[in-house]
């Protein structure tokens, strides 16, 4: 494998298509589309408000894709369509109420999260990129679990018993996917480089 440059560790996937502000809308766009597809990918937990969905790992993958500034828009743009009434959220569903909408807010701030890490080089290797993905999941449940407990009432200990622990074992599934999906897209990449 061909090493990298300096300025080529602070790249991201995104930074390779050529173009300027139109691919950066255009990616802000497809982004927040790909994670409103992923959301319809739903399937409800018994004993749990919150739904398992796909579009964790899409809103996870979209910030290490795009890097934080275009990571962070795209998700902004999720939630404030999705918040608007656009029905892309889990279950075609829209606005921000309801036990999950702070997770949709840990979006913003998890795709900010990842796509900085992702352009220090945190997606090239996959424990890396494991590690980059923790850090992206913790940014959501810091959202997630106290507006759960600020809709349901739930304490802490039953916020967390409903709305981690539940998805600790996909979380490790999609972080087990995004560590190889990224290191694998960025080795063709090089490949493709040379």
């Amino acid at each position: 494998m061909a090493s990298l440059s300096v300025d080529a560790r602070r790249t991201v996937l995104a930074d390779l298509i050529p173009g300027t502000l139109a691919r950066d809308l255009a990616l802000v766009a497809g982004g927040a589309g790909l994670t409103g597809l992923a959301a319809q990918l739903s399937v409800h937990i018994p004993g749990t408000p919150v739904p398992l969905t796909g579009q964790t790992f899409a809103a996870l993958l979209v910030g290490a894709a795009l890097g934080w500034q275009r990571g962070a828009a795209s998700m902004l743009v999720y939630l404030l369509v999705g918040a608007a009434g656009v029905p892309w959220f889990q279950n075609g569903t829209s606005g921000l109420t309801g036990a999950s909408a702070g997770y949709i807010v840990g979006f913003v701030f998890a795709g900010a999260l990842v796509g900085a890490l992702a352009g220090r080089g945190g997606d090239r290797t996959p424990l890396r990129a494991a590690g980059t993905m923790v850090l992206g999941n913790v940014a959501i449940y810091a959202f997630g679990v106290p507006w759960l407990m600020a809709s349901t009432g739930f304490g802490l200990a039953t916020a967390l018993d409903k709305g981690v622990v539940p998805f600790l074992v996909g979380d490790a599934i999609k972080i087990v996917l995004a560590s190889a999906l990224l290191p694998a897209t960025w080795a063709l990449v090089n490949r493709f480089r040379r």
